[in-house]
């Protein structure tokens, strides 16, 4: 009996993730900000704060709840980080671009 009464004060006491909320505005900053250099550096932020919670979760996924809005950060923040490395690749690209196109003008 008293093994009961444990396991209801046990599951009533479930915490919120460390760092999920933050996670999550991180991801959305970094989908948001991602024409920008920032975006990649939030999401790179947010992938390494959700590592570390995710692995909080898997050791005992009893003692947490909010595991939904971390594993929404954690996407987010890896879409986030893919469009600002390929706007990261763009910008090159056209730097390169111009950089050899004044350099032909200005040999000729």
């Amino acid at each position: 009996m008293s093994r009961g009464i444990l396991k209801i004060i046990f599951m009533t006491t479930k915490q919120q993730l460390p760092n999920a909320n933050a996670v999550l505005v991180l991801g959305i900053c970094s989908i948001v900000f991602s024409c920008l250099f920032l975006g990649l550096i939030l999401g790179i932020i947010g992938l390494t704060l959700a590592g570390k919670s995710r692995k909080m979760y898997r050791e005992n996924p009893d003692l947490y709840i909010g595991n939904g809005s971390l594993n929404a950060g954690w996407v987010m923040s890896i879409i986030g980080t893919i469009i600002s490395a390929l706007y990261v690749f763009y910008y090159i690209i056209v730097l390169l671009i111009i950089g050899g196109s004044v350099l032909s003008i200005v040999n000729m």
